[in-house]
């Protein structure tokens, strides 16, 4: 038992209190950030239903325990709802907002709604929203969403003029570590992204190759602040890309507790990917990067710091129906 406390403690210091702070455009650790999307069940991002306010609150009540930080990918009613909800019931996380770009012709429209009401949202909620981060994974060579280098600067720029907050983009690191792209001289802070399971590696690996990704990209943009939006370990794999048996609870575990542990001591704020399973992104790898899964379970990467889920309460939400 005394070994086991020690580790606990151990691993609680990795979650510690945020920094005074809250500009992600610092260099520094941050505090403990977390990717967040709430869709159980029979609820999706594209067409609906959206996880109601109950289940927000719920979903934030077991974040904040731990995190400091959360990621929202859209400026739609789910983080409307997010928004609204960390207000009236005063939950300590703060924001990284995101604006959903799509590189499509149809798309334009789409796109200019997105970013009124990611401004607005972000003007409305300045004690909450950290920083807005326009598009995600938009400028990637592999993007099903791409858009124009051009396009992406207008789109970034429309957005910082209109908010009182740091403004960045997410992207893959292949876009990040070329020397010449050109939204790095343009954001407050670079937002990059690294999966060491994507490239096919195993758990063995996938520490050493996270710092790789991080020193190649700030080698590239000296003196630039970078956040990692997304860092995380899948419990299942079932995709060609990942190595055979890559994906369990353990070696999630073995990672987040590396990453926390590195995040810190090299003083890099990470957004963890992510919060809970998505059923909506299908029965193979996409589904289940959760340090949660869909019923808010906790898996053994938190299991420790969650006794009282493990205990029966509080009990999973009941899902919206469509």
């Amino acid at each position: 038992m005394k070994r086991l406390l020690s580790g606990l403690v151990v691993f609680l210091s990795l979650f510690g209190a945020a920094c005074a702070a809250d500009d992600l455009a610092l260099p520094g650790w941050h505090g403990a950030a977390i990717a967040y999307s709430g869709y159980r069940a029979g609820q999706r991002p594209d067409s609906g239903p959206f996880p109601s306010q109950e289940q927000v609150l719920q979903d934030l009540r077991i974040v904040e325990k731990h995190w400091q930080y959360i990621r929202l990918y859209a400026s739609d009613r789910h983080s409307e709802d997010v928004l609204e909800t960390l207000r009236r019931e005063k939950v300590g996380l703060k924001v990284m907002l995101g604006v959903w770009l799509d590189g499509k012709p149809d798309a334009l429209n789409a796109n200019s709604l997105e970013i009124a009401r990611a401004i607005r949202l972000a003007t409305t909620y300045p004690d909450i929203v950290a920083a807005v981060n326009v598009g995600n994974e938009a400028l990637v060579s592999w993007s099903d969403h791409r858009l124009t280098e051009d396009r992406m600067l207008a789109y970034f720029a429309q957005v910082k003029a209109a908010v009182p907050c740091p403004v960045t983009v997410a992207d893959d690191y292949l876009y990040w570590r070329d020397p010449a792209a050109k939204l790095a001289g343009a954001v407050d802070f670079i937002t990059l992204h690294t999966y060491p399971v994507w490239g096919g590696e195993d758990i063995g690996t996938a520490m050493a190759s996270t710092i790789r990704v991080y020193e190649t990209v700030r080698a590239a943009h000296p003196g630039k602040t970078i956040v990692i939006g997304e860092a995380g370990w899948p419990t299942f794999t079932d995709n060609p890309k990942n190595a055979p048996g890559a994906g369990s609870e353990a070696k999630q575990l073995d990672y987040i507790r590396a990453l926390n542990a590195w995040a810190q001591s090299a003083g890099v704020t990470v957004f963890v990917f992510e919060a809970f399973d998505e059923p909506w992104k299908g029965s193979g790898t996409e589904g289940h990067w959760g340090l949660f899964d869909e019923a808010r379970q906790p898996k053994q990467a938190v299991r420790e710091l969650y006794p009282q889920i493990m205990a029966g309460s509080p009990p999973a939400a009941t899902p919206q129906s469509p």
